[in-house]
């Protein structure tokens, strides 16, 4: 969810609020200028980045207008887009960027929060593969950030030595696929994601 701020008490409160239910997620802000070339050709790329994790809290903030509150976060240049999580800045990209990037560098690894109550056990090893414009690949990534995994993707589009292991592991081509502690599982297939994960009492 994309929410364009205009006066940086918006933003102070978002980062004190916090992102999910419990307010313990990240929030990805973004900071652009219509003075910059940079800025306008980044700023597309973080609107799909936004518009492809719905449920991921983030604000867009125009320098010019908000002024001063970029100071808060160290930040320097526009474009740049940072997570941000209890007032410190986890992540910052700096600079053009397409959406799967800011995907990769903001989200991926930004969040580390267990799956399971019981913090003496492990979490999950969960490795999401998937391809560009994959509608399917957007919502399982989406789902697993809202139920706090942490996962680590691979683009089989931009790695053809991942895409043929891949296709030697689990026998299939498309994407999205999940391998959840060695267990295979293809597509958005909730049911056997919440399984694996323990996400809630199997049926």
């Amino acid at each position: 969810m994309l929410e364009v701020v205009s006066h940086a008490d918006e933003v102070r409160r978002a980062v004190a609020e916090g992102s999910g239910k419990d307010g313990k997620g990240a929030i990805i802000i973004g900071f652009f200028g219509d003075f910059s070339a940079a800025s306008k050709e980044a700023r597309p790329a973080f609107e799909k980045f936004c518009a492809d994790n719905p449920d991921q809290r983030a604000l867009l903030v125009d320098v010019l207008a908000v002024r001063g509150v970029h100071k808060d976060f160290g930040v320097t240049g526009v474009p740049t887009v940072i997570a941000v999580r209890d007032g410190r800045v986890l992540r910052k990209v700096e600079g053009v960027q397409t959406a799967e990037g800011y995907d990769r560098a903001l989200l991926s690894e930004a969040t580390v929060v267990r799956t399971r109550k019981d913090d003496d056990k492990p979490a999950h090893r969960v490795v999401v593969y998937t391809g560009p414009h994959c509608p399917w690949c957007a919502r399982v990534k989406s789902y697993l950030r809202k139920n706090r995994v942490r996962f680590r993707e691979i683009d089989v589009s931009s790695d053809p030595a991942q895409a043929r292991e891949l296709q030697a592991r689990s026998g299939h081509t498309g994407v999205p696929q999940l391998d959840i502690d060695g267990h295979w599982v293809i597509g958005f297939d909730q049911p056997a994601i919440d399984r694996l994960l323990g996400l809630r009492a199997a049926s």
